[in-house]
């Protein structure tokens, strides 16, 4: 694979970036009025990349940077490629995808140091970081890690953590939690960390239709909808009653509602036919996931990289 030339580092927004940031994720409002609609953003469309070795990923999140995505997201293992590391470097190499995690299994990590590492990439990627952040999946092949597997527990752990993450981000000092005990005297290096964005998003999994689930993405900036339906695969008409659900319950007019898939890199009629009516039923990301490549394999690399050459799927 060539090696390209690093672009310019984007270097720290302007006030008027930092003031556009601040806009970008809001905490929720009020239940708006009867009849009262906010207008959801436009679509964005990222891809999750698969897998490879760290320097074939970051040439991917190049070259995804110049062929019109707007997301480039790494999942986060028990073991192998490092996110945050990856991220990192993806960060000094792009100007304009934004990066992140896809996603996060917060209670098997030290929230601190998730806070570090994605600080970290805000700076890097002067204000272009994402986190998404789960419960951590159990029982899906994953290595067993001796990981508490309690679904009450990590749920509690997820939402502590959450929480010790906006305290930190904010220059937050002390947090004492069910679980959680952080208190530093002084800020000290702390300060450095500051993230460049006013409000790094947060995306957060919710298992539709579980109210208890679902409002935990109200404290966040999206919501990664896990439907459960039963054994009947999701459609857009779902994707629409999850948006009217966060809608009725005093969502912030931009909290981003995430739909996933895989679209064909050689037909972009047939990939907008995939991705438009999700779209128009409020989804404001697509996420090209293709679980099926196995990116350890030429082949499977060669895939990924003939997808992400193709650019993103158009909506309509």
């Amino acid at each position: 694979m060539t090696s390209q030339p690093p672009p310019p580092s984007p270097g720290p927004p302007s006030a008027g970036q930092q003031a556009g940031n601040r806009q970008a994720e809001q905490p929720p409002g009020t239940r708006r009025a009867a009849g009262q609609r906010a207008a959801n953003p436009p679509m964005r469309r990222g891809i999750v990349l698969p897998g490879g070795t760290a320097p074939e990923q970051v040439e991917l999140a190049v070259l995804a940077d110049r062929s019109g995505w707007d997301g480039v997201f790494s999942f986060e293992a028990a073991y192998g490629v490092d996110p945050w590391s990856l991220l990192a470097a993806m960060a000094v190499r792009t100007s304009r995808v934004r990066l992140g995690s896809l996603l996060t299994p917060l209670p098997w990590r030290r929230p601190w140091k998730v806070a570090s590492q994605v600080a970290t990439l805000d700076q890097l990627s002067g204000g272009r970081a994402i986190l998404a952040v789960g419960i951590g999946a159990a029982g899906t092949g994953l290595p067993d890690t001796g990981e508490l597997t309690g679904t009450r527990e990590r749920a509690e752990l997820l939402d502590e953590g959450i929480g010790l993450l906006r305290t930190l981000w904010e220059g937050g000092t002390s947090y004492h939690g069910q679980h959680y005990r952080y208190e530093c005297d002084g800020d000290g290096l702390a300060s450095a960390a500051r993230p460049v964005q006013a409000r790094i998003p947060i995306w957060v999994v919710g298992v539709w239709p579980r109210p208890k689930s679902m409002r935990r993405g109200l404290r966040c900036g999206g919501i990664l909808p896990q439907y459960n339906l039963d054994g009947r695969a999701a459609g857009p008409d779902d994707a629409r009653a999850v948006r009217a659900w966060l809608a009725e319950h005093g969502a912030a007019p931009g909290l981003d509602v995430i739909a996933d898939g895989e679209t064909p890199a050689d037909d972009p009629a047939a990939a907008s036919a995939l991705v438009s009516p999700w779209a128009q039923a409020g989804c404001t990301w697509w996420m090209e996931t293709r679980w099926n490549d196995p990116g350890g394999t030429p082949e499977g690399m060669n895939a990924v990289r003939e997808r992400v050459a193709a650019g993103p799927p158009p909506v309509a």
